[in-house]
């Protein structure tokens, strides 16, 4: 079910003006932020690939069989069956397994609010818009709080849930001769969803037993499963039973812990299945190579953002006639691009001067080459028609 609403406003081109000029404040602090992420960004990438590269010429391969004390300290690769016989109960439905982890998610049916606006310029440099409010009605993992809705009264939502998404983990989980602590537990994927059925719901607290139906995979508390209404909830859980996993991490007594690098990054890794330690530290690669490329495009944009918004005041005023204004703002938006683009370029290459003087320099070069570049298209003059 939807159902909409849509209000009017329209503003002045002194308005305009006005949030124009905030938004020239609002850019000067951005220019900052982005210059600051994207210099740690460039120092976190470097920290991760040197403590991968020392980790993968110090790591030792070890059998979980055996405890070997020489190995104390060092990091080592294992793999093998993580398993336990403790038995793991979610604390408020007394849902029980035998297993590495429960994990508890509550969702509750609840109203949700999607602002869409449109804004036409007029002449003179004001504006007209039109913002339409659409209501649905979805499952939502968090309270979502109706009380900020533009229609806060015909779309109420409840304030609270039974309980919130939680993971219990088992206390004494093996790998052979290691007892694994929670952090590398907390670290292993490969969760199955668990079917519940009436023994579970015997097993609920007396409190909870009128309230809720088992219903397949879930509790349900709600009048009708198949035509939920507002405020009605669900509960799924899923487990993680014993299974083969590999592991990096520091040797510490029978258990396993971070390892700290020279470099400065720790190490503890865990994948599913039997991985060889050189695979897993390739996989770690490929992944800070990701995140730094997606660090560096969201600084630039960032940037370029902050730079626009101290370009905007002129697209604004050149509102006045809406075709010059939209030619203005196409042109600040490119050129805002290009200096986010030179500047991050130039960033980059200052955070990397210390370790990578090489690709610095050429860095550095590509940046002035396009700043150049950039100069000679902008004063380039139309060649007149015979």
């Amino acid at each position: 079910m939807t159902d909409n609403f849509t209000e009017s406003s329209s503003q002045s081109i002194f308005g305009r003006l006005g949030d124009a000029i905030k938004g020239v404040l609002f850019g000067l602090v951005l220019i900052p932020l982005a210059i600051v992420l994207l210099f740690w960004n460039e120092g976190r990438a470097v920290k991760t690939a040197a403590s991968l590269k020392e980790g993968a010429a110090a790591v030792v391969a070890v059998s979980a069989a055996a405890v070997v004390p020489a190995n104390e300290g060092k990091l080592v690769h294992l793999s093998g069956e993580a398993t336990t016989s403790d038995v793991v109960r979610d604390p408020l439905f007394g849902v029980a397994q035998q297993a590495l982890r429960l994990t508890r998610t509550v969702e509750m049916f609840q109203w949700q609010e999607e602002k869409k606006s449109e804004t036409q310029k007029k002449l003179g440099g004001g504006t007209e818009s039109q913002t339409t409010y659409t209501y649905t009605k979805n499952w939502a993992g968090q309270v979502i709080r109706s009380s900020e809705f533009k229609q806060p009264a015909e779309h109420a939502n409840p304030t609270a849930m039974i309980g919130d998404t939680l993971a219990t983990v088992a206390s004494h989980v093996t790998m052979g001769k290691f007892v694994l602590p929670p952090a590398i537990v907390g670290k292993m994927r490969g969760d199955q969803a668990l079917t519940l059925n009436t023994a579970d719901a015997v097993q609920l607290p007396t409190d909870l037993q009128a309230k809720v139906k088992c219903v397949g995979d879930m509790f349900y508390l709600g009048a009708d499963p198949a035509v939920p209404a507002i405020g009605d909830q669900r509960v799924k859980f899923t487990v993680l039973k014993p299974a083969t996993f590999s592991i990096l991490a520091r040797q510490s007594g029978q258990t396993l812990d971070a390892y700290q690098t020279k470099a400065g990054r720790e190490i503890e890794r865990v994948e599913s299945g039997t991985v060889p330690a050189a695979t897993m530290f390739q996989h770690a690669k490929s992944e800070n190579t990701v995140l730094t490329w997606a660090l560096r495009l969201g600084g630039t944009l960032l940037m370029a953002l902050g730079i626009g918004l101290i370009l905007r005041p002129l697209a604004t005023m050149a509102d006045v006639l809406p075709l010059l204004g939209d030619l203005i703002g196409v042109g600040t938006a490119f050129a805002a691009l290009l200096m986010a683009v030179m500047t991050s370029a130039v960033v980059i290459a200052v955070a990397w001067f210390a370790v990578r003087p090489l690709l610095s320099v050429v860095l550095i070069v590509a940046a002035i080459g396009a700043w150049i570049g950039g100069k000679r298209i902008a004063g380039k003059k139309p060649v007149a028609q015979a």
